[in-house]
Parts: C-alpha cells; structure tokens; sequence
C-alpha cells in the first residue's frame, strides 16, 4: 500500500509514520516529491491495520496497490523518476544516446570508437567487458583488462561509461569502473544477481528478457528497487517472435505500456531489436518519437572485423548522420538530444 502524507507534512510526523509502519511489521520506502511525501509499505495489511494508520498524524490518505510490482509502478509515484548516472540524466527533456561497440576488444580499437561517437554527439559510452555468448567458443569478452580499457576512455573522454555485470561475484569489480551497470536480457531473471544490484548503489540500466512480457519486467525491477536501489533505467531491447528477417522484434508498444504503468525511465536498444544495421537509424527514430528516454546504440569503427555483432554496428558515420536525424524528431515531441 502506499501512505500519502499530507502536503507541509513535518519530518518528524513522517518519521514517526515510518517507524510506525515497521512496528506493524512493513517493511519501508520513501518518495519525496515536490509537494508531498509517500511511503511505500509492503508487507500483510487489514483493513483495521489501514484504519488505524489513516488516524495518525500527517496522513492524507492511503491507498491499495493492486500491480504485483509496488515499487515500480504508478501507483507509488505518480511523477517520472530522473536517474543520474554521471552527467547523464535519463527521464528529462534530454534524450542521452549511449554509443560504442557490443565489445572492448582492444585498447586501439576502443579509444578510436569512444573518440568517435562523443565528436558525433554521444552522451554516453557503451563497452562489454564480459560477453556471455550463446555460444560457448564466441569471445567472450577481455574481463578485468577490458574494465581497465573502459576506465581509459572515462578518463580520454570525459563521458560516463556503461558496461554488463554478469556475475554477481564481479559487481564490486565492475561497479569501481562504472557509471552504470547494466543487466542483459539473459540475466533479467538472475534473481541473485538483481539482489545484489540493489545492494550496489550504481544506477542499474535492465534489459527487457528474450521472452519476457512486460509485467516480468517490471517485477525485475522490482526486485532491484525493493533491495534499496531505486535508480533503474529499463530498456526495451527487442522481443523473440516468429520474424526471421530481424534478430529480434523491437516492441516499441512496449515503451509507451512501461510510461503508462511505471514511473521508470525506458529507453530503446535499436541494435539487437533487430539486428541489422540498416534498421538502426529508422527504428532510433520511431523509438524516439514514442518516448524513449534514450537510446543504446552500437556502433564499430569497422564492422566487418569485429569480434561480436558486427552485422547490427552502425559505421561512425552513419551514427553521425543518425544524430543528425534525430534532433527534428526529438523536437517534434518536446525533446531534445
């Protein structure tokens, strides 16, 4: 349920709600908004526990959630959150767009494609340093050298990076070299691994599952948030369907169904939506146009020769050009990128 304090609630009237809250055996979670305070409470409620509690002092009301996921829906927060992941604001009127390669593959190869994508606009860097592949011969990535090469092009750019977090044993690792971690699709259920992430205090970017709907979504980030780390950007990063002309089918459906039902940034990953670069640029623009609040996007200096995902890299160019495209866009719906 959720306890909406009165607007000028006082901090020791919230305080003793809190504390109140708990001795009933709920477990807590504040929002502060511009001009009230909620309380998150989750845990068995009565309908004589809610009478009581409706009587203490500094509530306005409170109100059943009736969505399996609390914290991360609407009905806690009605205003969209903003998450901060270094310079990086998702969920505002900025529209960051997260660039680089599927995978650090080496300290050349990196540092020319950091370069590149901040000269042509980007906001943020993207970078694998641990690839879990399907297939167990595929490279799987450089590990702890790679989140060293990532820390490099921090350092060479001054842009924020991103990178995935497979192993719950490496989060320390990869949270010292990261803005931002990210939890692939693969791993949107690793329920020790989503536990730990709310534990790590980083801003979180989670990865929408190979089959997963949107309401299992929502309850992975659930178990972030409900672990203490309330800074979750989601990503829709295309679905598996019946199409065999993309990789994967980009549910831009999706975008608009998380704004109506979270209060979570979502952004859009046009590269393994689908799979081939050529739909990247249209279908960034579409995603932008819908509502994402970003864009990851993977981009190669020479896509024929990388290690991972080459098909679906955008040349540097033609991630200059898709910039370029995007800025009417954004504008058009009251954005900017």
């Amino acid at each position: 349920m959720v306890v909406v304090m009165e607007k000028g609630a006082s901090t020791d009237q919230v305080k003793a709600m809190v504390e109140r809250l708990h001795e009933f055996g709920f477990r807590t979670h504040l929002s502060e908004g511009v001009e009230r305070t909620i309380i998150g409470a989750i845990g068995e409620k009565t309908a004589a526990t809610i009478q009581l509690l409706e009587v203490s002092p500094g509530v306005e009301k409170i109100v059943p959630i009736l969505q399996p996921f609390k914290l991360a829906g609407r009905e806690f927060k009605q205003e969209r959150s903003l998450v901060k992941a270094g310079s990086c604001v998702f969920g505002g009127t900025h529209v960051p767009v997260i660039a680089g390669p599927c995978a650090i593959e080496s300290e050349e190869q990196f540092l020319e494609c950091a370069q590149l994508v901040k000269q042509y606009g980007a906001t943020m860097l993207r970078g694998g340093a641990y690839k879990p592949r399907t297939s167990p011969y595929a490279f799987q990535g450089l590990a702890k050298e790679g989140l060293r090469i990532l820390s490099e092009a921090k350092r060479f750019t001054g842009l924020p990076v991103v990178t995935e977090v497979v192993n719950p044993r490496d989060l320390d690792d990869v949270a010292e070299h990261a803005d931002m971690l990210q939890i692939g699709a693969r791993n949107m259920q690793n329920f020790t691994l989503l536990h730990e992430a709310g534990l790590a205090r980083k801003p979180i970017l989670l990865k929408r599952g190979l089959s997963a709907t949107v309401n299992e979504l929502l309850m992975a980030a659930e178990y972030i948030i409900s672990a203490g780390n309330d800074q979750v950007v989601l990503c829709e990063r295309g679905i598996r369907t019946y199409e065999t002309e993309t990789r994967n089918t980009l549910d831009l459906s999706a975008i608009a169904a998380i704004h109506h039902l979270s209060h979570l940034p979502v952004i859009a990953d046009p590269s393994h939506g689908t799979g081939k670069w050529r739909y990247v640029t249209p279908m960034s623009l579409a995603a932008v146009a819908v509502g994402a609040d970003g864009l990851l996007v993977e981009v190669h200096p020479r896509p024929e020769e990388a290690l991972s995902d080459g098909a679906q890299s955008l040349r540097p160019q033609v991630f200059a050009d898709m910039m370029a495209k995007l800025k009417p866009i954004a504008a058009a719906v009251g954005r900017e990128v």
